[in-house]
């Protein structure tokens, strides 16, 4: 049974993994901040269940701890964000702050990103120009190659996920945090770790037939969404987030996975748009209500319980998590503890019995 922490107690944990591992302190209170809001709102596959990995690739020397992130202003919207190989959070969390400050003032701002690292999901950085009044839109290329261009067998292409985040007024945010992949490798992983049977149709080996032991995932390849419109959709990204910044993309990739020594050069790209040009952000997200609510009340199909819109779990299981708190799986609690011991600091603190 899985066992619930707070938010606060992972967070502190985190934060006590990550200044053993050398980062200062205002990065260690970034990282864990954001591992544990993917958690919070239901990425689990992307929080600390990634932990023993960034612990991982940190002592390898894959990753700089003490980074000088260098944000270069390349015209009135546009910047360039060198992350000199340091976690990814802290790396794309400077170019949303960017981000926002190139939209303050000229009403658009896109941001790219080099020389990073794994951020976790999307949807934690899409969302930081919500705050402004602002549209955010968020892309990179995955930290691994797990998908082969349309018609082909070989992995030049990662879950390359696109985030997209709208405010709205009294309904929550439509949040779209999307794999262009059929699922993130971050999910295969979740499987993985409860030991649960992957869906056929997720992945496939080499000879076409379904893979569903999450374990023997690396042995074949993730599916495209959508069919070829998702593998297109992963090389347009790819290029946005990649090769427009001089970060990795394709053959020149680093499988992160298994690798814990070599720099990623990940590349990330984020843009915050001012909803304020266009219309006065009240009557926008007045509307945005209105089209949510005419939605979600549609006629539905047979055997369809509800209509869900993007981020409309992310908002419930924030809700369910901040009160009742995360739930851990005892494999991946087991996973903590020695993290702990091998960094050498306090465990996760549990809660008490009830």
């Amino acid at each position: 049974m899985d066992e619930r922490c707070s938010a606060a107690a992972l967070q502190e944990f985190v934060e006590r993994v990550m200044r053993a591992c050398e980062l200062p302190g205002d990065d260690a209170r970034t990282v864990a901040r954001l591992m544990v809001e993917a958690d919070v709102t239901g990425a689990d596959g992307h929080g600390v269940i990634r932990l023993s990995h960034y612990v991982g690739r940190i002592r390898g020397g894959a990753v700089n701890t003490h980074p000088n992130v260098a944000v270069r202003r390349t015209g009135p919207a546009t910047a360039l964000v060198d992350g000199d190989n340091g976690m990814g959070h802290v790396v794309v969390s400077a170019a949303a702050d960017a981000a926002v400050e190139l939209a303050a003032e000229a009403g658009f701002g896109w941001v790219g990103v080099r020389g990073s690292n794994h951020a976790g999901p999307g949807a934690l950085y899409a969302t930081m120009p919500l705050e402004r009044g602002m549209i955010g839109v968020y892309g990179a290329v995955a930290s691994a190659n797990h998908m082969p261009p349309w018609g082909s067998s070989e992995r030049l292409l990662g879950t390359n996920p696109l985030a997209v985040a709208i405010p709205a007024g009294l309904e929550p945010p439509v949040v779209l945090d999307m794999a262009t992949t059929v699922v993130s490798y971050g999910t295969i992983k979740k499987f993985a770790l409860r030991g649960e049977p992957l869906p056929p149709g997720w992945v496939v080996g080499l000879d076409g037939e379904p893979i569903t032991d999450a374990e023997h995932a690396h042995d074949g390849v993730l599916l495209p969404s959508g069919g070829y419109k998702g593998s297109g959709l992963a090389i347009v990204i790819g290029l946005l987030a990649g090769v427009l910044n001089g970060a990795a993309f394709g053959r020149d990739v680093v499988d992160f996975t298994t690798d814990v020594s070599t720099e990623t050069n990940t590349g990330h790209f984020i843009a915050a748009l001012d909803i304020g040009r266009f219309t006065p952000i009240a009557e926008f997200t007045t509307e945005v209500d209105r089209h949510v609510r005419d939605m979600r009340a549609a006629q539905r199909l047979p055997g369809v319980d509800a209509i869900r819109l993007p981020g409309e779990q992310r908002f419930s299981r924030r809700a369910d998590r901040a009160t009742n708190g995360i739930p851990i799986p005892p494999a991946l609690l087991r996973q903590l503890d020695e993290v702990a011991r091998d960094v050498g600091v306090r465990p996760l603190d549990r809660p008490a019995p009830r």
